[in-house]
């Protein structure tokens, strides 16, 4: 069953290539969806995939990568439909 959450991610994940690793990580595991830095500080993550795929990914969201300091991991589903996303990219720059 294909699963879309949005994951607000706050700590320190702007300026420590948060969303580059991010973005390596959903595509080794074959996620879709998006990643963007907030104007608040956070980092959200709009992701796609099948469960089984997806909880190894949001395991992965409350560590990050090495240069991070994730301090809160906030998920929710939504609902998106399958066709909606077909990659993982990097949207905005601030």
């Amino acid at each position: 069953m294909t699963r879309t959450v949005n994951i607000l991610i706050s700590g320190r994940v702007q300026g420590v290539y948060f969303r580059r690793f991010t973005k390596n990580k959903a595509q080794d595991l074959g996620i879709k969806g998006t990643i963007r830095n907030r104007e608040d500080g956070r980092v959200e993550i709009i992701a796609q995939a099948e469960a089984d795929i997806l909880e190894p990914f949001i395991q992965w969201c409350h560590k990050g990568p090495i240069t991070a300091r994730v301090d809160l991991v906030e998920l929710c589903e939504i609902q998106a439909n399958e066709a909606e996303f077909t990659l993982f990219e990097i949207i905005g720059s601030m």
